[in-house]
């Protein structure tokens, strides 16, 4: 346990082959992620939108103090205005928040592995890495930290939140490398790495939401003042039900076979899914878990604009 990623390797991502991994972002998805800020979605008790309220000095809001120029200073932090009286270059330092801890939490249960017809081969995993990409693209652009936690077969993978391209490279290696093998562990350890995330922290549940513990945990963070966002990551099968005649089903988690007719049990099932799901959803945030649906036949930032976009509205903890 606490080793570091496996297969993370200190090179530049235009060296990763990221094809087939879901975790190549596609040019017009990087396009709608511009407008996406990460916010904590639920309000820390450390400070405003979860963030610590250290100090320190950089391009900010609040400006704390003159220094001056070195090469490479950008022009626009240049008091142009003090230079004309001065005939001297100053560059006006500002102070602002510490950066955001953000952690992306995902799910390697044996459901993790389910597709849709329609769509062969793009799993709830896949599509767990592209948003865990996405969430990365961000916190990269707003110079936040950011770490990651799953569970595989031979070792938990836990990386600590750090910045910079090194750390966002080092993660993607990572997430490449995961498979739908591992069922979540037990409580204990779950609340070993919990410890480990600082109070305020935003973290993001990438799960499809089947394995009690997932939820579990999700509820547990959030108890112990950090920010938690569970995005539930469904079929469009799960979602529609299009499936006719006989049908041979297998529960992925318990092995479990079930022989049914499709259109005998698709309204039922519709309804019983639908009821859950919303069950499951304010279950969560009854316990201070921001939740949405990502379906696989959705694009990633649907979810993420419902969590972080400007006309996005989440339910937090209740009062």
């Amino acid at each position: 346990m606490g080793q570091g990623p496996r297969d993370a390797r200190r090179r530049g991502i235009s060296h990763m082959n990221l094809t087939g991994t879901g975790l190549d972002l596609p040019a017009e998805l990087r396009a709608r992620l511009r407008d996406l800020r990460l916010r904590t979605p639920l309000q820390a008790p450390i400070g405003p939108l979860g963030r610590q309220q250290s100090r320190s000095r950089g391009q900010g809001l609040e400006f704390a103090q003159y220094r001056g120029y070195v090469a490479g200073d950008a022009p626009r932090q240049v008091d142009w205005k003090l230079f004309a009286r001065s005939d001297r270059l100053f560059v006006r330092e500002s102070e602002r928040d510490a950066p955001l801890s953000v952690y992306l939490v995902l799910d390697c249960s044996p459901s993790m592995a389910q597709d849709d017809l329609a769509n062969p081969g793009w799993t709830r995993l896949h599509a767990a890495r592209r948003l865990a990409a996405c969430a990365l693209d961000l916190a990269l652009r707003e110079d936040e930290l950011f770490g990651l936690l799953a569970f595989e077969a031979r070792a938990p993978l836990w990386a600590a939140a750090n910045g910079g391209r090194g750390q966002r490279d080092r993660l993607l290696s990572a997430l490449a490398g995961l498979a739908p093998t591992q069922a979540w562990p037990e409580a204990r350890a779950l609340d070993a790495f919990a410890a480990r995330m600082p109070a305020g922290a935003l973290v993001l549940v990438l799960s499809d939401g089947f394995d009690g513990a997932a939820a579990e945990f999700a509820t547990r963070l959030a108890a112990a003042q950090r920010s938690v966002a569970f995005v539930r990551i469904l079929t469009a099968e799960e979602r529609d039900f299009p499936l006719r005649g006989a049908l041979h089903l297998v529960d992925p988690e318990s092995n479990a076979v079930r022989e049914v007719d499709g259109e005998a049990v698709r309204a039922g099932f519709l309804q019983r899914f639908g009821a859950a799901r919303a069950e499951f959803i304010a279950n969560l945030q009854q316990r201070g878990v921001a939740c949405v649906e990502h379906w696989l036949d959705q694009p990633e930032d649907t979810a993420l604009r419902a969590l972080f976009g400007r006309g996005g509205r989440i339910e937090g903890r209740s009062a």
